[in-house]
């Protein structure tokens, strides 16, 4: 897959939505129920680079893998960055895609049942 690709798969899940940040950021943000699932940085050196949420298991796995690092600030909740998304095979990203996309959606459910507890 290349960035187009993943980018298009991205916006195809339910509740997704994209919001596009400038300087100091400049990142491409995926989020699906307010939660943010996968991240594009769209600015020099690190442009089109990649970052997705994993498990802790995967982390450990992905980031001895050559082109896959933790991710900048958020590597302690175990989010990996992929250099270039044209490296990885196209069902493996999609599957680790579909795992962040689930998180976020399930931590946002879990947010509101305390908020409706309390």
């Amino acid at each position: 897959m290349d960035v187009a690709a993943v980018k298009e798969h991205c916006s195809r899940y339910p509740g997704a939505t994209s919001t596009a940040y400038g300087p100091p950021s400049n990142v491409l943000v995926y989020y699906a129920g307010g939660r943010k699932f996968a991240y594009f940085k769209t600015s020099d050196p690190e442009k089109w680079r990649f970052s997705i949420r994993t498990t802790p298991e995967r982390f450990l796995a992905l980031t001895d893998v050559p082109g896959i690092k933790p991710a900048r600030y958020l590597a302690r909740f175990h989010w990996v960055t992929i250099v270039d998304v044209g490296a990885v095979p196209a069902d493996y990203l999609q599957e680790l895609i579909a795992w962040s996309h689930a998180k976020a959606i399930a931590r946002r459910g879990r947010k509101a049942a305390t908020r409706r507890r309390g």
